[in-house]
Order: C-alpha cells, then sequence, then structure tokens
C-alpha cells in the first residue's frame, strides 16, 4: 500500500513509528504532509520569553533526517497565518485546500490516509479522504481528546464530526477511550487502544560513572532525578519545584534535572529562585532528541508530573534503559506502569504526594534489567505491527 501520513512533524514518536511501518512489505511508499506557517521564522529575527519555543516550529526544526528511507518522502507545505493552530478554527479548511492543491500539482498518489492529531491533521485527512474515496485512520494522542474538545461547542463540534466520519480511530490509551466513548460520543468499535513507544537502538550504557563524568554530572554521593519536557503548564513542573523544595529539607543529596524548553522557563527559574533551589533543580533547556538516553541513563529516577496526558513517549524512553518511573497517575500513564516494580505514581497537582512517593523511589531497590525486559513489548517494532494490522482491515473493510 502507499501511505500519506498528516503530521505536526517527522520527529521524535512520529518519526519512530514511521520508520518502523516502512520496514513492513505492505508498505510500499509512504508521503509525509507536514504544515509549516512562515510566521515562525521570526523568532530568529525577534528576540523573546517565546522566541526559543517558536523557534521549534521553524521549517528547519519540524523534521529529522537522520536513517530516512529511500521510500519515505517528506514535503513541508508552508502557508502563512497569525491565530495558533489550537485557537485557529478555519486553520483545517485552509490546510485541506492546501494539501489538496499540492496532491494535485505533485500527483501524489495514495491508498490510505493517516493522520496523527485530530485537528488539524485528522480534520485534513477526513476532507482529502472524503475527496479522493480513500480510507482514512486518525491517531488520537492527548490533548486533543482530553482539552480541544472541551473549549466550547463549537470544538467538541469539529472534533465530534471529524472523529464520526474517518474509518478507524487509534488511540494511545483507554482513558483516552473513555473520553472518546463516554464524552464524544463515538462508537467503541470504532477505535484501537495502541499505546506509543520508543525507539530499541536507544543506547544503554552501564557504567554511571562515565556517563556522569561526560555530562558534568556529580559522579558520587548524589541521587539525581531526570525530567523531560516541554515547559508548559500542562506538564506539572511547577509541583516538581515544590516537591523538591519538601526533598531538599530532608535529604542533601539529591538533584533534579529538567530538560526541555518552553514558555514557562522564566516562571520556573523565579520559582527556584525564590525556594533557594538553584543548586538543586537545573534548568537545562532543549538538548537534542539523541542525547537524551545518556541523560537517562546515568539518572536514578525518572519523573514526570503532568496534570494531564495522553500517553507519554518520554515514559517508554525511560523505561527502555530500565529507568524507575515516578509520575502522576493521568491518562494512560497507570496503564503502563502496571506494578511498583516499574514505578510508583503519585495524585496529579499534589506536591506532597510527589515528594514522598519520590522519596520512597530512592531508598528502594529496583531491578532495571526487569524495568528494561518490561519496557520491549513497546519498541515502535511491536507497535508498528499493530498499527499495520488496523491498516489492513480497514483497507480489507473489517
Amino acid at each position: 500500500m502507499r501511505l500519506l501520513i498528516i503530521a505536526p512533524h517527522y520527529k521524535f514518536f512520529i518519526k519512530g513509528l514511521t520508520d518502523s511501518l516502512i520496514k513492513h512489505s505492505e508498505i510500499s511508499k509512504i508521503n509525509i504532509f507536514i504544515h509549516h506557517n512562515y510566521l515562525s521564522e521570526l523568532a530568529r529575527i525577534i528576540p523573546s520569553s517565546y522566541s526559543k519555543w517558536v523557534d521549534n516550529f521553524r521549517k528547519k526544526n519540524l523534521i529529522d533526517k537522520e536513517g530516512l528511507k529511500e521510500n519515505v518522502k517528506i514535503h513541508i507545505i508552508s502557508t502563512f497565518y497569525l491565530i495558533p493552530d489550537g485557537k485557529n478554527k478555519k486553520l483545517g479548511e485552509k490546510l485541506f485546500k492546501l494539501f489538496d492543491r499540492y496532491i494535485q500539482k505533485n500527483k501524489i498518489e495514495f491508498d490510505l490516509i493517516h493522520a496523527h492529531f485530530i485537528w488539524p491533521q485528522g480534520y485534513v485527512a477526513a476532507k482529502l479522504g472524503k475527496k479522493y474515496n480513500r480510507q482514512v485512520i486518525i491517531t488520537a494522542h492527548g490533548h486533543d481528546v482530553y482539552d480541544l474538545p472541551f473549549r466550547n461547542y463549537e470544538w467538541l463540534n469539529i472534533v465530534h464530526q471529524t472523529l464520526k466520519s474517518v474509518s478507524k480511530i487509534i488511540t494511545v490509551s483507554n482513558s483516552n477511550l473513555r473520553i472518546i466513548k463516554n464524552k464524544l460520543g463515538i462508537d467503541p468499535m470504532k477505535v484501537e487502544v495502541i499505546p506509543n513507544g520508543f525507539s530499541k537502538n536507544y543506547i544503554q550504557i552501564e557504567n554511571k560513572i562515565f556517563l556522569r563524568r561526560k555530562l558534568n554530572l556529580p559522579t558520587e554521593g548524589k541521587k539525581i532525578l531526570l525530567n523531560v519536557a516541554a515547559l508548559v503548564p500542562i506538564k506539572g513542573h511547577k509541583y516538581l519545584i515544590e516537591a523538591m523544595n519538601i526533598i531538599s529539607k530532608k535529604r542533601d543529596d539529591v538533584i533534579c534535572i529538567i530538560i526541555g524548553d518552553g514558555p514557562m522557563r522564566s516562571c520556573l527559574q523565579k520559582k527556584i529562585k525564590e525556594n533557594s533551589l538553584e543548586e538543586k533543580v537545573i534548568l537545562l533547556g532543549f538538548k537534542p532528541h539523541d542525547e537524551i538516553p545518556l541523560w537517562m541513563d546515568s539518572a536514578d529516577l525518572f519523573v514526570l508530573p503532568s496534570l494531564n496526558e495522553g500517553n507519554p513517549t518520554v515514559m517508554f524512553e525511560a523505561l527502555g534503559v530500565g529507568l524507575p518511573f515516578v509520575g502522576t497517575a493521568v491518562g494512560g500513564v497507570p496503564e503502563i506502569i502496571t506494578s511498583k516494580d516499574y514505578g510508583l505514581l503519585c495524585k496529579p497537582a499534589d506536591s506532597e504526594d510527589l515528594a514522598e512517593k519520590i522519596l520512597i523511589a530512592l531508598e528502594k531497590e529496583w531491578d532495571r534489567e526487569k524495568i528494561r525486559k518490561y519496557a520491549e513489548r513497546f519498541t515502535w517494532e511491536n507497535i508498528a505491527m499493530q498499527v499495520v494490522r488496523v491498516y489492513e482491515g480497514v483497507l480489507k473493510g473489517r
């Protein structure tokens, strides 16, 4: 089959899945459509607190070409608009017309469309599917399920109609499935739950002292917590800093490393300073994705204090290198952290509970090899097999 993927980028989980999909003999060609807003290029020349965040959406930062296969072609299709994607109710129609013209001009051929995220990618896919008489699958990931539809009635209607019009919906957690079924009114028989995954070629280096030296981290006498997430409110960094304030009063050997950037950076830095945690909580900013495993291997615990999630890829990446997980029981997280052998869960927006679970986890003897073996079921190779079965079922009318 010839597959058309519509996605916000070609990095991280979308790249991981696509790279594994193209290895299947059932798929002969993948075209990937990614929309780009010319406005994002202004991040280079207009300094502001949001510039680094907006820089992620510049054309050169939308794709990771490492290991790109010959039969995978990426198309970045540029346009201009002022209102951000998640607030722009006219963007779906604009992109549909843009993509339609691009398909005709470049004679793009496809048998099946797979969109990542309901808006605007899923909306555009549904419209293209109708015009070209092709089956459409949408993967509903996270905020497009638990947040976007419930902003107002208009968004609810857009999301409902989009999901209703496609052949199949993949979603990453049973938590999402319950929302799709009970709050969005979609037939659950139309939905497949397939979690996110991780790349099996993540480096695993056993010599923690060597790694810590390489990363300029303390080699002895310190416990290191690691968080990797965009610095946005939903990721709950505020509560992690508050938890570190509690922990620092009970233990003097704990350091929290936060990797990621975003609009909350200055606010979080201020909170760190107010609590005199400058030597305990370190905002490292952005790090290349292929460097993250080194930080994971050098850490003692991975901490994710999100207020909501679909099914965070970074959780699978942490488990994939055998790193114990401490995080909030939100979204699909409890569906993966099913045993205290893999991690501990706490209530969201509860700094005291988070601090307590971190302190317990720091005292626990973890079997990192057991965690790694458990994570094997979530490699992109295994996830891709499940997705291909969905493709085949849709094309055969099952």
